[in-house]
């Protein structure tokens, strides 16, 4: 009889756990769906009066390299970190794009999966300079071979975006 108690609570503990809550409104707490189809990564965020890529772009173009910018804007995902989704890249106009960290590396996003999925980040935008060591690195945790590696041999003015909230739509 202790044996069945035992089971009975462990598989309800288990799929308590497993429970994901869908919420109704656009305000969402973490690891929650909103009845959008977003999945919430990051400090709760809401979709709206988030600028569109083309602004986004236009925003950074007349930025100084010692600017920074509160902003929310929506994008698709280019690309995510394989081996630990700590960073994603999001297309902007005219084939440019923004790197994307995540604040206080305070969390994650999906390594696999995300690509070409809406996403909506809220945080601060600004311009750095990246060195080819840094490139380098980044290039390699994005999977590419060590032939695309080693064409890397000058540092590169870049679109950069510190978040702390992230809004990724789900597949349909």
């Amino acid at each position: 009889m202790k044996k069945i108690v035992f089971v009975f609570a462990a598989a309800s503990l288990m799929i308590a756990c497993n429970k994901k809550e869908t919420v109704t409104t656009d305000k969402v707490e973490n690891t929650t769906e909103t009845a959008m189809n977003y999945q919430v990564f990051g400090d709760s965020i809401t979709k709206d009066n988030a600028i569109t890529k083309e602004e986004m772009l236009a925003k950074y173009e007349s930025m100084k390299p010692t600017d920074t910018l509160d902003v929310k804007f929506t994008s698709e995902i280019k690309a995510t970190c394989k081996k630990k989704g700590c960073w994603m890249t999001l297309n902007l106009a005219n084939e440019k794009e923004a790197f994307v960290k995540f604040k206080d590396y305070a969390f994650f996003v999906p390594k696999e999966g995300a690509e070409n999925h809406t996403a909506i980040v809220s945080g601060i935008a600004f311009i750095e300079e990246t060195s080819v060591d840094q490139l380098k690195h980044e290039a390699k945790d994005a999977g590419k071979t060590q032939a695309e590696i080693d064409q890397i041999t000058q540092p590169s003015k870049n679109y950069r975006f510190m978040a702390d909230g992230v809004l990724i739509a789900a597949a349909k």
